[in-house]
């Protein structure tokens, strides 16, 4: 069995060998930065972690434990055995420059996680680790399945909402969402690594914890908060901090952000607005990190593009059919029949991972007949358009979509 993109096929085999190895080096990864780890228990995850990997490389690719711990310092490529392609793994790395685990390697590992289940759901692939290593990809399905319990379009969009306008709050707000209370129960304590000495920030864009770092600057200790979202570290949700010498509340600087955009991707660029400040760790929670990133994240620009182009006056549906897709966007020009385009919006951080995934399940399960990436992966297009060509699909970004479909419509994108 093959999984096919343009650049060549892979086997199944591979596939399975790139997880399991992802999975390994970030489990052992987190151990190793795990500031409250004990020194045995540390050992002990190392270990088992070397034996997965070790199991994955197969007994033709020996690797001792100390080639494997140094391993877990540079490109997470070689520590795949002779034979198998990197791919996206190739200059990944696990642990970035302040000795944490990096959101590249977060991100790979449950895209592999997600494409890993549907192999195994429709049959093309035998399970290779249990449910509950599945938990992240469960925490989602199982979000979504109580959304859609009641078969009602407004609780399931209203719901859909809060997880993607709320990942994170007061405890206080957070229980009067409009959410099952089972849905709810994945709001989880502000994690350690988002934390300094009992106080948060949220992300300006999209408001889930930041990451916290310490780190020697020009010969003096600092705090960093940025996003765990790369790109919206990018767009300017970075900033450094003093550390207090008492218990008050840090207090945040912005880093240099690039300028905005023009043309149109300015009209769904966010806007970062006021700085950050500092909030308890007490009395807060925020999404588990699997929800916060695969219905969060992909949100903002679903409800971006679906307000925009509502705003111009085309009729846009959210979440057909309790999430079919994503967005029926119906376009009626002055002259000529009404036009209806279905759209899915994905973020993926490999490219490759979500060409699999449209390959695997033949297109798109719920019939969407365009695939629309954020602007920030306008470098993913061409290798998708590859792929969904073969089922009849068509991939454009968020403001490619939206300035092609006002100019269908007759109307003003930008």
């Amino acid at each position: 069995m093959t999984s096919s993109t343009d650049d060549g096929a892979q086997t199944l085999d591979d596939v399975r060998v790139r997880y399991l190895v992802t999975r390994a080096a970030l489990r052992a990864a987190k151990a190793m930065t795990a500031p409250e780890a004990k020194p045995e228990k540390r050992l002990e995850t190392l270990m088992e972690c070397h034996g997965m990997m070790q199991a994955a490389r197969g007994p033709g690719s020996p690797l001792s434990f100390g080639e494997f711990r140094r391993a877990l310092a540079g490109d997470l490529a070689v520590l795949l055995p002779d034979g198998v392609m990197p791919l996206d793994l190739a200059g990944t790395r696990v642990v970035d420059q302040d000795g944490q685990v990096t959101e590249d390697a977060l991100d790979l590992d449950l895209e592999q996680e997600m494409l890993l289940r549907l192999l195994h759901k429709i049959g093309k692939a035998a399970a290779v680790v249990s449910d509950r290593e599945f938990q992240s990809e469960l925490d989602q399905e199982t979000a979504f399945t109580l959304l859609r319990k009641h078969g009602e379009q407004a609780v399931y969009e209203a719901g859909r909402r809060d997880l993607i306008r709320w990942p994170a709050g007061p405890v206080h707000e957070l229980v009067d969402l409009r959410l099952p209370p089972l849905v709810v129960d994945f709001y989880r304590d502000i994690p350690y690594d988002s934390a300094y000495r009992g106080w948060w920030f949220a992300c300006p864009i999209c408001r889930w914890p930041m990451r916290i770092t310490v780190r020697n600057n020009a010969g003096t200790t600092v705090g960093v908060a940025r996003c765990w979202y790369a790109p919206h570290a990018e767009m300017g949700a970075s900033y450094l901090f003093g550390l207090p010498t008492d218990a008050g509340a840090p207090q945040l600087l912005p880093e240099p952000a690039p300028p905005r955009p023009g043309g149109r991707e300015a009209v769904l660029y966010p806007y970062l607005g006021d700085v950050p400040t500092a909030l308890p760790t007490e009395g807060h929670k925020a999404l588990t990190r699997g929800i916060w990133r695969y219905t969060t994240i992909p949100g903002l620009p679903e409800l971006a593009l679906h307000d925009q182009l509502a705003a111009r006056g085309l009729k846009v549906s959210l979440w057909p059919g309790l999430d079919a897709f994503d967005l029926l966007v119906e376009v009626r020009p002055k002259r000529g029949r009404k036009t209806s385009y279905k759209v899915d919006i994905k973020d993926y951080t490999s490219a490759r991972t979500l060409a699999d995934l449209i390959h695997a399940q033949e297109g798109d399960r719920g019939g969407a007949d365009w695939l629309v990436l954020p602007d920030h992966h306008g470098r993913h297009v061409p290798l998708l358009s590859g792929v969904c060509a073969k089922y009849d699909m068509q991939v454009a970004t968020a403001s490619e979509f939206g300035e092609m479909i006002c100019e269908k419509a007759g109307v003003s994108w930008a």
